[in-house]
Order: structure tokens, then C-alpha cells, then sequence
């Protein structure tokens, strides 16, 4: 090499010695290297005047032997690449399928085509090297693209099987005539779109139907099949002079090396169903069919789906994953494997080990899970606090940096290797591609990288053991102490532990069930040990336990996190509200999983974005499944509101609004599933209104606990259906169209089934709809228009009183914009003022003969005299009563609220409202708190003197009775 050229090059080996601490040896192999080349009379002059380009060519000649040996042999190619300008930008399967298609000649052979085929990746993969060595491309950019290029040369080696058979046997058809499809599955780190640099290809073969092929010399589908896949194996993996395109490894099949190399979709269900293990559902978890089938959703949604992500929260996986562990463990631990980037301690395969197995533990309840790519699945895990966020962004980093270093050791020769060099050259390429000064800084790198993958993986699995021998009187050497000294009452502890294994769910548990509960109880007893109050939590949470102890799944859950261990705990020494939520609905135990429930706590968007994921992930049309959505959403959500609130974390006003907006977003999914059940079969309701056909709306408003936004853990919802049909031909316009009347009391009958059908832990809401006009009586939903007249002329002050706490909580918003002005027009002007006291006493008497629960020992907070409801009747009596010279008290239909405005017009003075609201807020605290421990709101006689003393006051100074 002489003239410019020559002294180009000199330059850019002048710049790369800058950047290496071992110059020798690498100026010593670019020496060669480019003397090489320089054999070869077709290399072309590329270098002009850009140093960069040299500078770039030269590291990438010593830090790849094998793009270095591609240059030599096929130097045109390189020419290519810069000329059509694709070295500057990454390329998709999309923009690689055409390239590959337009440079195929007429009558190809299959040489030809072999070569073609094998000059396409060799050009491709130089073009990803020189993009990694100029630091044009980021890691996740060079695993998309490596993937794009298989994903191209797997399509083209199909099709030009595919042709081959056809013109030798025919079409493969199925019974019904109809052509017959050949899927090919990528699996493994293709199947992610995260293939490293010298890959096999992990491949699963398919076809969608049995029949045979259409041909003189016919086959059966099942044997054209066969010898398609192994044309197929054969054009990407035989060897050549060109070399081989992908080594193709098909073992993943349907019972591996014996089983044939392509099976029907009905065979690979039947196989899954019959045969499917643990570790094969953790293998489909990337799967990824590559060339274009009709069938793919279906094939996804209906048989793959169901495979590997269950329904509900599959802990009982661990028991299999943790054999994969260990067999991990061992290899890592191997003298062999101890430099080995994927296999050793800290590699890249703990890192998919640890993502993957939370991927199909949650990944049936939680659909964002779903992620064939690992850096997706990583986050999305972080973002559902499965790891905290350092913990997430460690583990994404060092996958980035092994994945790099993996790729760049593989680079040097196209070889399938991970471990690390141990001869000094390849040091120094690996030194140089991965931008460190010697091999000394590299390797603290990599080993930064692999002690962060290796604490995390030994996280992922624990080990616990122990119940029968507890009962039994002769505990395991470690039970004694927690039993005999970490309880103050140790027989107590095991009578309650025998109430347990003699009770009918333990007896019948099977062997799996039974070893994963005697693992549990070690733990059990000692975070119960820890407790304040040890054998109320330790009762409680073995009523937990006794309900679910046949569910082995949720078992394997608490054994493999102490922490939801704990927090259990926690929970049901502290709640009997809690405890029975958990043990009715055992799928709360996943919230105890995230690390923020004790700490933060839900927002309303929170909750709206849960509810809609829930139900985003179920079909439309699956009524059931949506309904089970809601009703897994609406325990969730309860039960979050409710550790926040015995934590501290959330004040009671804002429990308060939590808990009525699960009401308010429960309530409108009902409607919106009943609402398009019923549109599918009848239509729209229109009405005609001045010889025009109006759209008709429908809304329910909430009243009581709803209405004034302080709905409590067990308030039932006092609703009012109600919509804006009205004049001639109300009527759906459906092809079985139905009167408004007729369409609307169906519409509020389902409603009401959603919210009250029974299920283990209860209906969602007990539903109360008294408080529509005529009560029972009358007509289910009523017209605005009859809602105004009842209103006007037939309600008593007492339904006033409600309307004062109404509101509209779903629904048409015209119907719920109507229905405010109808109930502030309501009580401006058709409340009985001259009767309201009398009224307003005698109802207030009334409530308290039928309800109070008090006893000369004990006070009901609520009914008793002083209590809750003689400060809402107060309100509400003082409220009617201004409303006309002050519009302004009808704003707000929450308590609290009402008595601000109360004070701000100079009705109630400033201490009054003051010291009301305060005590107000006192009463409610303490009655969610005897809620929250399963107990009656009665306190002590003794408590609240003052507070009572205080509301009879005022009772007695507005209303003149005590």
C-alpha cells in the first residue's frame, strides 16, 4: 500500500495507538492486517479525505478478525455499504427483506442462492460491526438489528424451501382444499429480538392443518413438512466456501430430539396441554412467530397465553424454576464457567432468569408483563415495584454492558463463545471495542457488573421449611425457641396450630400443598413472634391461611417472599377487616408483593388506570371475565385504601374520597358493560321531542354515604336510577327495539346484578334504591320530569333531607348536569319550611328509637345521642332552612363542606363550626378504625363526654329539644 492511501492509514493507526494501553500488539495486528488486504488487487480506494473513516476501519480491523478476513475476501463489500449510504442508520427486517428480494437473478439456482444468501449476512454484519466500532449504534440497537437480519435470512431460506417442495410435491392442503401454513416460531434471544452477534437460532416448526400435498407425487402434510424444515435447516446452517449462514437449533420442539421436526397447531396444543412443563412455559415466553401467517393472534391469544401466563398469580412455578436455579447455580460455580459472560456467577443468564420468572409468576394478572424483549419486561417490572428502581436500573445497566461485551467478544471471530480471553491479544481487542485502558479496568468492570446481577439472583428464590412436627410436640431444633420463648403464650401458639392441621382444608391438601405449608410455618411464627399483639395476629393469619392452604399457589407465594409474609402479618394483627378481605379473596395477597403499599398511597388516576389495564385486557364481548375484572379491581383497590389508612399514610377525608371513587368508577363500569350488552340487542333509546328524534341519556345519583363522598369500607350505595326520555315514540332503534321504560329498568336491573351478585368474598356493594320516588313501591329508574313532580308534590322533608346529600356519581353527563339544577331547584323551593323542625325532630326521634345501640355502659358513635347522625341532621336542618336567602349552602353535598359554608354565611359562628367539624372528623376516625378491627362502632359510656355534651348543645340551641 503506497501514496495517500498509505499514508491515510498511518494516520488513523497514529490516533488508535492514543487509545489503547497495549499499542504493540494491536499496531502489530493492524500491520497485518492491512498488508493483507493490500494482496488484494479489488480493494478499493474508500478513504478520500476522511480520517475518521481510516481511524474507524483501523479499530475495527484489530478488534475483528473476522471482519478483517471478510474485507480481504469480498473487499466490493465494503464499497457497497458506504455508497448506498445505510452505514449511518439502523435497518429494520422491513427495509432488509426487500434489498435481499432485489438482488436475486432470474432463474436462481440453489448455489447461487446459497451464496447470495451467505454474502448478504457477511455485508450485513460488517455494516453492524463498523456501526458498534464508530459508537453509531447503542447496544439495544445492535441486538434489534442482528435479529432483523436473522429474521431476513429466515424468510428468504423459507421461501426458497417452500418453493423447492412445491415444485416437486404441490401445495399442502388441508381437508377442505384450503392451502395449509408452515409457522416458523423464534425462540430464545431471536425470538426477543435480542440476538447476540455469532447466535444459533433457536427455531420451532409448525404447520396449521393435517391433509397432504396437491402434487403428482403427493405427500402427507406431515412428511412434506418434515423435509421442508430440513431443506429449510439445511440452506442457513451447511457450510460452504462462503461459510454458513446460522447454526439452527430445534430441540425446543414438542419432546425435543425425539419428536418430529414439524408438528400440526393442533398437535403442539394437545402437546402443551398433556406434556407442557414449567421450564417449557419459560422457554415460550419469547416465542415470536417470523414469517406471515393469518393465524398468529389466534396462535398467541388462544394457545401460547394460556400455556405460559396463568390467570392468577402462579407462585407455584417456584418449586420447578428453583431446580433451574440450582442447575444454574452449579454451572455457574463450575471451574469452566467461572469467565463465562452468560453461564458464570453474575451473567447475563441470571439476569433473564430473574426477569422471565416474574414475568410468568405475574404475568397472567398483570397482561404489561407480556414482553418478549427482556429491557421491557425489566422496567415494567420496576415500574410495578416487583425490585426497586436502583436494584432495576443496576440490572438494566449491566445487561447493556455483558450484552456489549458478549457481542464485541464474539466480533473478534464469528465464533459462539463467552468466555473470557486469556491470551493477550484478544485482551487488547476486548480492551479497545469495550473503550477501557487495560485489561485491569475492564475486568473491575465486569466484575462491578456480574456482583450486582449475583445479589439480586439470590434473592430471587428462598428456602423455608416446617409445620407438622410444630404440632406434633417434637418441633425442628429452630421452632422450639420461636415457640417456647418468642410467645408469651406457647400453648396457646400450638393449640392453635393443631386447631389448623385438624381442620377438613388441611386434611385434604395433597402432599405438594402440605410440604409448601410446612415450609411456611417457621416464618409464620416468627414474624407472629414480632407482632404487638402475637396471638391475635397469628389467629387471624392462620384463618388466612386455612382458607387458601388447598391453593398451593398462594402457599409458594408466601414462602417465596417473606415480606408479603410480614406484611400479612401486619395487617391481620392490626385488622380484622383486612384479614377477612385477604382470606375471602386470596389475589390480594399480590398487592402485598408491592413495596409501596404501606407507604404511598393510591391516587385517584391510580385507580382509574388500574381499572382500565384490568379491563383492557379482557375481550368485550366476555361478560364474565370483565365482570371478574371489576370485582378483582374493586377488592384491590379497598383493601390498598385500607392498609393506607391503618398506616397513617392517608388522612380520613381522603379515604374517604377513595373509597366513594371506587364507588363512582365500579358504578360506571357497570353501566358501560350493561349499557353495551343491551345496545347490541336493542339499540339506542330516542324519544321524539317537536316532531325531532332525541338521543336519550341515563345517570344515577348517589345519596347518604355516596352522594356526600364519605363512603365507609361496608356502605351500601344509595342509588337512584334515573334518565331525560320523554314526550311521544320513546323507543330504541334497534332491529328488537324496545319501549325507554322497558330498556332503562333492564339497563338498571343489570346494573344492580353486577354490583350485588354473590361470589366468596360477597357482593361487590350491597344496593340500596329506596330513596327513588314511592320508594319500593315505585317505578325502578324514573324520568327527571316524575323525579320533579314527586319532588314538588309527594316527597317528605326526610327525602328532602337525602336530595340535600345527592348528587349525580354516573352517567350521561347532560342527565347528571340536569339532575343538579332539578336538586337545587328542589330544595330552594319545594321544601316545607314551616313544618322543617318539627319534621327534622320527629325524624331524628324516630331513627334513634329504631337504631341507637347504646347501653349505660356503652355509646353508639353513630345513632347514639350526641353522635354522628344528630351532627348530619343539624346540618342538613340549618341548611334547608337558608338555602333561599343563601343559594351559595346548596354547592356541596358532603358534610364537612356544607359546614364551612355554614360559617362563611354567618349561620353557624366560627368556633360552632369549628369545633362541629372537628368532633365530626373524631367520630368518623374512630368508626373506621372499629371498622377496620371488624368491630361495632360502640365505644365506652366514658368516651367522648365533651364532644356529646358539645352537638346536644347546639342540637338544643337550633332545634330546642335535647
Amino acid at each position: 500500500m503506497t501514496g495517500a492511501r498509505g499514508a491515510r492509514y498511518k494516520e488513523g493507526r497514529s490516533t488508535l495507538a492514543t487509545q489503547t494501553a497495549t499499542p504493540k500488539i494491536l499496531e502489530s495486528t493492524l500491520d497485518k492486517a492491512l498488508a493483507r488486504i493490500q494482496e488484494n488487487p479489488d480493494w478499493p480506494d474508500l478513504t478520500i479525505d476522511d480520517p475518521k473513516l481510516a481511524s474507524t476501519l483501523n479499530r475495527l480491523l484489530v478488534c475483528s478478525e473476522y471482519a478483517a478476513d471478510i474485507l480481504f475476501r469480498y473487499p466490493v463489500l465494503l464499497s457497497e455499504l458506504i455508497a448506498d449510504g445505510r452505514m449511518h442508520r439502523p435497518l429494520r427486517a422491513a427495509e432488509l427483506d426487500p434489498i435481499f428480494l432485489a438482488a436475486r437473478p432470474e432463474n436462481e439456482t440453489e448455489s447461487q442462492f446459497l451464496r447470495r444468501l451467505r454474502l448478504f449476512r457477511h455485508r450485513e454484519l460488517l455494516r453492524i460491526i463498523w456501526r458498534d466500532t464508530a459508537g453509531w449504534s447503542g447496544c439495544a440497537e445492535t441486538l434489534n438489528e442482528l435479529s432483523a437480519l436473522a429474521d431476513t435470512c429466515l424468510r428468504a431460506a423459507f421461501e426458497r424451501s417452500s418453493a423447492e417442495l412445491q415444485h416437486r410435491h404441490g401445495v399442502p392442503r388441508d381437508e377442505s382444499g384450503d392451502q395449509v401454513d408452515f409457522i416458523v416460531v423464534a425462540m430464545g434471544k431471536l425470538g426477543g429480538a435480542e440476538l447476540n452477534f455469532s447466535s444459533d437460532v433457536d427455531l420451532v416448526f409448525i404447520y396449521s392443518d393435517a391433509g397432504e400435498t396437491d402434487g403428482q407425487r403427493a405427500l402427507s402434510n406431515e412428511e412434506y413438512f418434515r423435509r421442508l424444515t430440513q431443506h429449510f435447516i439445511g440452506l442457513l446452517s451447511n457450510k460452504t466456501a462462503d461459510g454458513f449462514v446460522y447454526r439452527v437449533d430445534a430441540r425446543l420442539r414438542p419432546f425435543g430430539d425425539s419428536g418430529p421436526l414439524a408438528v400440526s397447531v393442533d398437535a403442539f396444543e394437545n402437546y402443551l396441554v398433556q406434556h407442557g412443563r414449567n421450564w417449557e412455559r419459560y422457554a415460550w415466553v419469547k416465542a415470536r412467530v417470523i414469517n406471515p401467517w393469518a393465524g398468529t393472534h389466534d396462535f398467541y391469544a388462544d394457545i401460547l397465553r394460556p400455556f405460559v401466563y396463568r390467570r392468577y398469580l402462579d407462585f407455584g412455578v417456584f418449586a420447578s424454576l428453583r431446580e433451574m436455579k440450582s442447575m444454574i447455580e452449579r454451572e455457574g460455580r463450575a471451574a469452566e464457567n467461572r469467565e463465562n459472560v452468560k453461564l458464570g456467577p453474575g451473567g447475563i443468564r441470571e439476569i433473564e432468569f430473574i426477569v422471565q420468572t416474574l414475568q410468568l409468576v405475574r404475568g397472567g394478572t398483570d397482561r404489561n408483563l407480556r414482553q418478549r424483549s427482556l429491557m421491557p419486561a425489566l422496567e415494567q417490572i420496576g415500574r410495578d415495584g416487583l425490585i426497586d428502581q436502583p436494584t432495576m436500573e443496576g440490572l438494566a445497566e449491566a445487561y447493556y454492558f455483558l450484552r456489549d461485551l458478549e457481542n464485541r467478544l464474539q466480533m473478534i471471530a464469528d465464533r459462539q463463545t463467552h468466555e473470557l480471553p486469556t491470551d493477550e491479544l484478544d485482551r487488547a481487542r476486548l480492551v479497545l471495542a469495550m473503550n477501557c485502558l487495560d485489561w485491569h479496568e475492564l475486568y473491575a468492570e465486569i466484575s462491578k457488573r456480574r456482583d450486582i446481577v449475583k445479589s439480586s439472583f439470590d434473592e430471587i428464590l428462598r428456602h423455608e421449611r416446617g409445620i407438622d412436627s410444630a404440632v406434633e410436640g417434637s418441633p425442628h431444633p429452630e421452632l422450639a425457641p420461636i415457640i417456647d420463648n418468642g410467645f408469651a403464650d406457647p400453648d396457646a401458639v400450638r393449640e392453635k396450630l393443631a386447631s389448623l392441621q385438624s381442620g377438613p382444608n388441611y386434611t385434604r391438601m395433597d402432599e405438594i400443598s402440605r410440604q409448601r405449608l410446612d415450609r411456611l410455618v417457621p416464618g409464620l411464627l416468627a414474624a407472629c413472634a414480632g407482632a404487638a399483639n402475637q396471638l391475635q395476629a397469628l389467629g387471624r393469619t392462620l384463618r388466612v391461611i386455612e382458607t387458601i392452604c388447598r391453593r398451593s399457589a398462594y402457599i409458594a407465594l408466601l414462602n417465596e417472599n417473606t415480606v408479603a409474609l410480614e406484611r400479612l402479618v401486619n395487617i391481620c394483627g392490626r385488622s380484622d377487616f383486612l384479614a377477612r378481605q385477604v382470606a375471602s379473596h386470596p389475589l390480594l395477597l399480590d398487592e402485598l408483593l408491592d413495596q409501596r403499599i404501606f407507604s404511598a398511597a393510591p391516587s385517584e388516576a391510580d385507580l382509574k388506570s388500574d381499572l382500565h389495564q384490568r379491563l383492557a385486557g379482557v375481550q368485550p364481548d366476555d361478560i364474565e371475565q370483565r365482570f371478574e375484572a371489576l370485582r378483582n379491581f374493586q377488592q384491590a383497590a379497598v383493601f390498598r385504601v385500607a392498609v393506607a389508612d391503618l398506616s397513617g399514610t392517608m388522612p380520613l377525608m381522603k379515604v374517604s374520597d377513595r373509597l366513594t371513587q371506587i364507588g363512582e368508577l365500579v358504578l360506571t363500569a357497570a353501566i358501560d358493560m350493561s349499557w353495551t350488552e343491551l345496545l347490541e340487542r336493542h339499540g339506542k333509546p330516542f324519544c321524539m321531542l317537536d316532531g325531532k328524534a332525541h338521543e336519550v341519556g341515563f345517570a344515577v345519583a348517589g345519596y347518604g354515604k355516596l352522594g356526600g363522598l364519605e363512603l365507609g369500607y361496608n356502605s351500601d350505595l344509595d342509588i337512584v336510577f334515573m334518565h331525560d326520555s320523554s314526550g311521544e315514540a320513546q323507543q330504541t332503534n334497534g332491529d328488537r327495539p324496545l319501549d325507554n321504560a322497558m330498556f332503562f329498568a333492564r339497563l338498571a336491573q343489570r346494573v344492580t346484578h353486577i354490583l350485588t351478585m354473590p361470589t366468596p368474598s360477597g357482593p361487590l356493594y350491597e344496593v340500596d334504591t329506596r330513596l327513588r320516588p314511592s320508594g319500593n313501591s315505585g317505578l325502578l329508574v324514573t324520568s327527571l320530569v316524575a323525579l320533579e313532580t314527586y319532588q314538588q308534590n309527594q316527597a317528605w322533608t326526610w327525602e328532602h333531607q337525602a336530595m340535600l346529600r345527592a348528587r349525580a356519581v354516573a352517567g350521561t353527563p347532560a342527565v347528571c348536569e340536569a339532575f343538579e339544577e332539578l336538586r337545587v331547584r328542589t330544595l330552594l323551593e319545594y321544601v316545607r319550611r314551616d313544618t322543617l323542625q318539627g319534621e327534622v325532630i320527629k325524624m331524628r326521634q324516630r331513627m334513634r328509637d329504631e337504631l341507637n345501640k347504646s347501653t349505660a355502659e356503652q355509646f353508639d358513635i353513630k345513632h347514639g345521642c350526641g353522635g354522628v347522625i344528630d351532627i348530619e341532621f343539624l346540618v342538613q336542618y340549618l341548611v334547608l332552612l337558608n338555602a333561599p336567602q343563601t343559594p351559595g349552602l346548596l354547592q356541596w353535598s358532603d358534610n364537612i363542606r356544607q359546614l364551612e359554608t355554614l360559617r362563611q354565611a354567618h349561620i353557624l359562628d366560627a368556633g360552632e363550626e369549628e369545633k362541629l367539624a372537628d368532633i365530626y372528623r373524631l367520630y368518623r376516625e374512630r368508626m373506621h378504625l372499629l371498622s377496620l378491627g371488624g368491630e361495632p362502632r360502640l365505644v365506652s359510656d366514658g368516651d367522648f363526654q365533651a364532644e356529646r355534651a358539645f352537638v346536644i348543645d347546639l342540637w338544643s340551641q337550633y332545634l330546642t329539644t335535647s
